[in-house]
């Protein structure tokens, strides 16, 4: 790894938000060993908490006096030269409030960012769909190593969160029409301010629209007024309580499509519950409804972590 790479590290890493434990900081500690003028840090420094992203879309207060914590111990340790602008973005960020929200942003291989607003707390307002999971960005990765799946086609999202995947899908893969949808008010209102956060609100192509969906309440003429040929969900089994109502739903979706034009259904769901899990698998089949397990490498392109088991299917009648 060398200067270059430690840094698009850093600065990816930094954004997203990513575990401190995960960061390069023992090819950083050698590069200090070779640059006692702190070049490095000063680097370091201009591509996360000096970047302007950063003072535009800020990770959270707590996270960034983590990360220059970190920064200044290893620095310290390497006996290299003394940084003022350390020690000042430090000060800078120890006076600063936290709030309720911060931003992760997520960039991605065509050049552009995905920035979001998330909530500082993993379960807030009663739901856990104010924040980014795994299987999100799996889901996300995996479009944008299939983009073909998605160009000029109208896709629907079932429980789309903070809006990662779908942004993710818009900016890259083409598709004509995008469909984002929750059911959560909270929910909805976070993600209607990402999409617009993003741009894809008011001049965008494609048309791009955020839609209150009750999976328990959609009809078949809603459903078919979508017109979706691609469906796709990211981190939606996770509670047996509505695992029911979720494959109602997929199975009126398959149903309702003309038989010449069944959509693709593809589901990512991070394994937290085997048993969970397997109840949604036996529901599907259940219904009718078959599956197949999709495999292949996928580029990384998002830091997470990999640790989870995340699984990706593809739903059929």
């Amino acid at each position: 790894m060398n200067r270059s790479d430690i840094l698009r590290n850093f600065r990816v890493s930094f954004f997203a938000m990513s575990r401190l434990s995960s960061f390069p900081w023992t090819f950083l500690e050698r590069e200090l060993e070779n640059d006692k003028a702190s070049g490095v840090i000063s680097d370091i420094l201009t591509q996360t908490c000096l970047h302007p992203l950063c003072q535009k879309h800020p990770p959270s207060v707590k996270y960034r006096r983590l990360f220059l914590t970190q920064l200044i111990n290893r620095h310290e340790a390497s006996d290299s030269e003394p940084l003022d602008e350390l020690y000042e973005a430090l000060g800078e960020v120890m006076g600063a409030e936290e709030g309720a929200a911060c931003y992760k942003s997520y960039l991605l291989p065509c050049g552009e960012t995905v920035s979001l607003s998330e909530n500082v707390a993993v379960i807030s307002e009663g739901t856990t769909g104010l924040v980014t999971w795994e299987a999100a960005l799996c889901l996300a990765e995996w479009a944008l190593h299939n983009q073909q799946n998605f160009t000029g086609r109208t896709v629907l999202e079932l429980g789309s969160g903070v809006g990662l995947t779908g942004i993710t899908v818009c900016r890259s893969c083409k598709p004509s029409r995008y469909v984002f949808t929750d059911c959560h008010p909270g929910v909805l209102q976070k993600l209607k301010a990402n999409v617009r956060l993003n741009g894809l609100l008011d001049h965008s192509a494609p048309s791009v629209s955020v839609e209150e969906l009750d999976w328990e309440a959609a009809s078949e003429e809603q459903l078919r007024e979508i017109g979706a040929n691609m469906v796709i969900a990211a981190d939606v089994v996770y509670d047996p309580d509505i695992i029911g109502c979720l494959v109602k739903l997929l199975s009126k979706i398959l149903r309702c499509s003309s038989p010449d034009v069944l959509p693709e259904v593809l589901i990512a769901s991070t394994i937290r519950n085997p048993d969970t899990y397997n109840c949604f698998k036996r529901q599907l089949e259940n219904e009718g409804i078959s599956h197949d397990v999709l495999t292949g490498p996928v580029g990384h392109v998002f830091p997470y972590n990999r640790n989870s088991t995340v699984e990706m299917v593809k739903l059929y009648i």
